[in-house]
């Protein structure tokens, strides 16, 4: 459904020095330099899959986003989405993609949703019973029928964002590029986005591409990521074998009913905690089960926890271009 083959984009970029000379000099003898924003990514994105793209701010992933929706134009590589040049623009590409970001909006902010609603309809030419019938099944998924009435200016944040999502989606698009759709939410509101996103993408097999700062949306949503450093593609597949690649390990969590040594505990893992009658160990993931076994024999602890790595924790290095070396 998507593919992106050797895809770059270069900007052209004037360097002025300050000062009233400096601006002189500009003006007469222009100096610039070269911005690669996106240098040789290479990926393909099957029909019905959801995919994660992450990376640090500049990483290139909006420009990415704009290439593969046709709004600006690959300085060099290629890019296939639903077997169109997304910069064609044709109508029939159009009405299979939607370009979600979470900064920008769509509905008219002194009408109701249901205006703006209604013009989509009209723009993408449906009938009036199907767009009736779209804007009641897409409402029902949201559960945002009773805002609709409601002038934009006059919704929360949230409620905004998920008429946004019904604007957008009104067409029922095949292909969805999601830019931080979550961005400025609260956790519930977060939550209500992930999970319509979850049931859009069962009932219409729809091919998605999100990106977010958020990482409960990538856990949340994408079972593969792709991951941008300064405009190059570092890493290309399953969440979960990343997260074992860079972090073997699993930490277990006791609580005993008293004080133990720590060199006892060393014997068991590597001891990362200990205060009082509460520990924490660092165990390798293939010994995990052998400890626990000989944990609960030997300690009887009172409570014990077996936790994974925070997300967070094994994708910081990544966004900043370290912990995987060469791709």
């Amino acid at each position: 459904m998507l593919q992106a083959e050797s895809l770059g984009k270069t900007y052209r970029v004037a360097e002025k020095e300050s000062g009233m000379a400096g601006t002189l000099r500009h003006v007469f003898r222009r100096k610039t330099r070269d911005v690669h924003a996106v240098r040789d990514v290479t990926f393909h994105v099957a029909e019905g899959e959801f995919v994660g793209f992450i990376g640090a701010n500049g990483a290139g992933k909006t420009t990415t986003l704009k290439m593969l929706s046709g709004l600006i134009r690959p300085s060099h590589g290629r890019v296939r989405v639903a077997n169109f040049d997304p910069f064609r623009r044709q109508r029939a590409f159009l009405r299979q993609i939607t370009l979600i970001m979470g900064q920008k909006q769509q509905l008219i902010w002194d009408l109701p949703a249901i205006d703006t609603l209604r013009i989509n309809a009209a723009v993408y030419e449906l009938e009036r019973g199907e767009a009736e019938r779209r804007v009641a099944e897409l409402a029902e998924m949201l559960d945002v029928a009773r805002l609709l009435t409601t002038p934009v200016r006059k919704l929360s944040l949230g409620e905004r964002m998920k008429c946004e999502l019904l604007a957008a989606l009104l067409h029922h698009p095949r292909v969805l590029f999601l830019d931080e759709p979550t961005l400025g939410l609260d956790i519930n509101a977060q939550e209500a986005i992930r999970g319509f996103l979850e049931l859009y993408n069962q009932r219409y097999g729809a091919t998605v591409l999100l990106t977010s700062h958020y990482m409960a949306d990538i856990t949340a949503l994408c079972s593969r990521v792709l991951i941008i450093h300064e405009g190059s593609l570092l890493y290309d597949g399953s969440l979960t074998e990343i997260v074992e690649r860079l972090m073997p390990s699993r930490e277990i969590e006791l609580h005993l009913a008293e004080p133990v040594p720590r060199e006892v505990l060393a014997e068991f893992g590597e001891v990362s905690q200990l205060e009082g009658t509460s520990a924490s160990l660092v165990v390798e993931r293939s010994q995990v089960q052998r400890s626990v076994v000989a944990i609960f024999d030997r300690l009887r602890p009172i409570d014990l926890f077996v936790k994974e790595p925070a997300i967070e924790r094994v994708i910081a290095p990544l966004l900043k271009g370290q912990g995987l070396g060469t791709p």
